[in-house]
């Protein structure tokens, strides 16, 4: 449930017994709703090449704590504009003090900028002094702490006035808003994988089929990792985009937070050791990304955990759903299963912000586990605006048994399987895996209907083959899997499907599928770049969108 408040302040004063009725009170006034100051707005957060391939989680610890709020200063005029805002009125005393709970700090405006001893004079309060107040960080167990901070006026050693806050949580961002910067990676020299693989050779390669199309759809960022880990390409896996915002004077003051994933790799160390390391690549949040009005967050157990297990803990698995009736901030959706679930403190601390109840699906019959493989949210012209775009094995075996035997799938990559449809149709095992799969998708969609209000005929269906082995993975690169650019053009990895009078037809029949929406496909080959190491082009970008259209969530 979302905090409400009326316009852009609210007061909350406390009159403490034994004060006559009518006496003018001491009191604190101003803003209800903190930031999490997290972000990094004089650059003063350096990331060294050491710390980017460092073993274990000590470097992470000593990155994540260098931001706004990790020290005691105001760090310039840009810092300023993330405090909240409070006021003392006038008081009699000789002395007073300015406290505040542990998960929050407050300064003291003195000579033009605001100063962390909060002891006041006995002229400071007869005239009253403005505060800021900064949060030292985000929600993450309730059961820890449930956001709120009281502020205490203390005058002579006696309480005058406490005054709630609550911090601001984060809420997701949603494939409708238009994206304002994309990132994604670029190739580098070196193995790239942190050691030896078989997908060493090929993967990923022909990045420039991949990034000069984004880069004609999109304002794109391209990402060079360390020659030890840049081909982990997976920025969709990196980090979740989210903001933080309360009310200002000059309206909204928001902050874009990276939640960065709570993958735990094994690394091998000087002596073949194995190392449990946080995802290396998600370093780089704090070295590009991280910046003025940019903040990074990390929630994760350090454990040894199974790599496909692991695979869930990735941000990919966590995709979010526009609003509709009943919430008014969408909803989150994730992936788990019996056996391979997300890090339960980082669901913990998604959760916690309140705000996107979460979508739980089964992702446990994929390899990779991600809830952005099946489906993906795309604008619609129905009374709720969107619906979604859901992989399809059914139809695209359909569209397979009608193309002429001899027709070749994957014929314009430079992978050299490049299987006719008569191998296909004609492997039985083939068909049943992805009748399986077909299956799998029927109970993911089960659950999203019944959870939005959509109905099945509201679907965008699109054809993508899977194959088994023995967990699925998509077999032709899957559609769904992309980047929605605006609300009306989507960034799609090419299928390479059949071709059928100089017409791929998983290609047509997608273009059919989202025609009566206004929407426009562009076709990226992603093919050697994403797909042959487990993912598409939606994997492999990330982006900020414009947010600015959604409710505030204190008025949700």
């Amino acid at each position: 449930m979302g905090f409400k408040a009326v316009g852009v302040t609210a007061t909350v004063i406390l009159v403490m017994s034994g004060m006559p009725a009518g006496a003018a009170e001491p009191a604190l006034r101003g803003d209800t709703i903190f930031l999490p100051n997290v972000d990094d707005d004089s650059r003063r957060c350096p990331v060294s090449p050491t710390d980017l391939d460092a073993l274990g989680p000590e470097v992470d610890a000593k990155l994540a704590s260098c931001n706004d709020a990790g020290d005691d200063k105001v760090n310039g005029r840009q810092d300023e504009a993330d405090l909240a805002r409070l006021t003392t009125s006038r008081a009699s005393g000789r002395s007073g003090k300015i406290t505040v709970d542990s998960q929050a700090r407050v300064f003291v405006r003195r000579g033009g900028v605001f100063d962390a001893d909060t002891r006041l004079s006995e002229a400071e309060l007869r005239q009253g002094v403005e505060l800021g107040v900064e949060g030292r960080g985000i929600i993450r167990d309730p059961v820890e702490w449930d956001g709120w901070v009281t502020v205490t006026f203390t005058v002579d050693g006696q309480v005058k006035a406490r005054h709630r806050m609550r911090v601001a949580p984060l809420v997701l961002q949603n494939d409708l808003q238009p994206a304002t910067k994309v990132f994604a990676a670029s190739p580098n020299l070196g193995n790239g994988l942190g050691g030896a693989s078989p997908l060493a050779a090929e993967f990923p390669s022909e990045w420039e089929k991949f990034s000069t199309p984004l880069t004609q759809e999109a304002d794109t960022q391209f990402i060079q990792g360390t020659p030890n880990w840049w081909k982990d390409v997976w920025w969709q896996d990196l980090f979740e985009p989210a903001t933080a915002s309360m009310p200002a004077k000059h309206g909204i003051q928001t902050m874009r937070v990276a939640i960065r994933s709570a993958n735990i790799w094994q690394v091998s160390g000087a002596h073949g050791n194995l190392v449990p390391t946080p995802r290396p690549s998600g370093r780089l949040l704090f070295r590009d990304l991280r910046g003025p009005d940019v903040g990074v967050v990390q929630q994760y157990t350090v454990e040894d955990r199974p790599f496909i297990t692991d695979l869930r803990s990735a941000t990919g698995n966590i995709e979010s759903l526009p609003p509709y009736d009943g919430y008014p901030q969408g909803r989150m959706v994730y992936g788990t299963g019996k056996s391979m679930q997300p890090d339960v403190t980082f669901i913990t601390m998604l959760t916690a912000q309140g705000q996107q109840p979460p979508v739980v699906v089964d992702t446990s019959w994929l390899v990779v586990g991600h809830a952005d493989e099946t489906m993906h949210v795309m604008r619609a012209n129905n009374s709720r605006g969107w619906t979604l775009m859901v992989a399809d094995p059914r139809l695209a075996v359909s569209l397979l048994k009608d193309a002429p035997r001899e027709t070749r799938l994957f014929e314009k990559t430079s992978t050299q399987y490049k299987p006719s449809v008569g191998e296909l149709v004609d492997n039985a095992e083939f068909l049943a895996g992805n009748e399986e799969a077909a299956r799998h998708i029927d109970e993911q969609v089960k659950i999203m209907l019944a959870e939005t209000g959509l109905r099945a005929d509201e679907l965008i269906r699109v054809p993508v083959l899977f194959r088994k082995a023995p967990l699925f993975m998509a077999f032709t690169p899957g559609i769904p899997n992309g980047l929605s650019v605006t609300d009306r053009v989507f960034a799609a990895p090419d299928p390479h499907g059949p071709v059928v009078g100089g017409q791929d037809v998983f290609r047509q029949a997608t273009e059919r599928a989202v025609a009566a929406s206004g929407i426009r496909i562009r076709w990226i080959d992603s093919y050697l770049w994403a797909h042959i190491g487990g993912g598409e082009v939606h994997c492999t970008t990330n982006a900020w969108r414009d947010t600015g259209s959604m409710l505030p969530w204190w008025m949700s």
